[in-house]
């Protein structure tokens, strides 16, 4: 996990600045089974939650504990949580309607716009989708795990082979849009089978994002996330549309309450 010095597969590549602070030292991590959704959660699966925000059953709020990682004391939904999220479905909507010009979710919807990755959510938002849905957010070494194809500890999703507009949708392909629909690249699939780990939308994960976390060793452990305690920023992973960077052991980390146009989320899921 982390970016490799160079010579490595997953070494900075030539051109390119990579931020040490973020990304180093490459260390290992283990990681148990688990699933990791195809797709981003696409505005067509995300207008369902919306339905049923305030129905019945309600998927608001979640219950406490849900979406949790089964290895990982306390990593479930905390009621504390609930007031991050609007209490009526009508300010989730307006949550999702954060950029008039690169929001996702329609005017009124079309078979092409459902599928669209859905952006402008929260991190409370993503961790309550996927927890009504069946499944949570990955930790940060899931993500990783599935990016870089495990031990093959890729530079990027698909491979070495430099991002070009054959592999992603993301900020040095000439087309690239917020809206376009997921699945569109299958050149730049990953190991695994997932699609748009690289460009498309950053997405949430479940750790907070602490610039310190490799350099403490923190993630160099069995089913590690740093899930406890609090922060200011939670980690986004994979670049988007419009942001950088697409390689596998690329980090951000926009703070959990904001909207942007350029962040996402999928869903992984344990083995039963």
């Amino acid at each position: 996990m982390g970016r490799g010095a160079a010579a490595s597969p997953d070494a900075c590549p030539a051109g390119e600045t990579c931020p040490d602070a973020y990304e180093k030292p490459e260390h290992s991590a283990t990681v148990a089974d688990f699933y990791l959704d195809t797709f981003e959660v696409t505005v067509g699966r995300f207008r369902q939650f919306y339905i049923a925000y305030n129905g019945a059953p309600a998927a608001y709020p979640p219950a406490a504990g849900s979406g949790a990682h089964p290895t990982l004391s306390g990593s479930g939904w905390q009621t504390a949580w609930n007031s991050n999220l609007p209490s009526l479905a009508s300010g989730l909507l307006t949550n999702v309607r954060c950029d008039p010009t690169y929001q996702t979710w329609p005017a009124a919807p079309t078979a092409q716009t459902e599928v669209r990755a859905i952006n402008c959510t929260s991190w409370y938002e993503a961790f309550a989708f996927c927890a009504w849905d069946g499944g949570r957010l990955p930790t940060e070494a899931e993500w990783e795990y599935a990016a870089a194809g495990g031990a093959e500890n890729r530079l990027y999703p698909w491979g070495g082979t430099a991002p070009s507009a054959a592999y992603a949708n993301y900020r040095g392909n000439a087309s690239r849009s917020s809206l376009t629909a997921v699945g569109s690249f299958p050149m730049g699939i990953g190991r695994f089978g997932q699609l748009d780990l690289g460009g498309g939308m950053e997405e949430w994960v479940l750790d907070w994002m602490d610039m310190a976390w490799y350099g403490g060793g923190g993630n160099s452990c069995t089913n590690c996330a740093n899930y406890q305690g609090t922060s200011t920023y939670r980690a986004a992973r994979g670049g988007s549309w419009a942001t950088d960077p697409v390689r596998a052991a690329g980090r951000d980390g926009p703070q959990p309450a904001s909207h942007n146009y350029y962040v996402g989320f999928r869903c992984a899921r344990d083995p039963r």
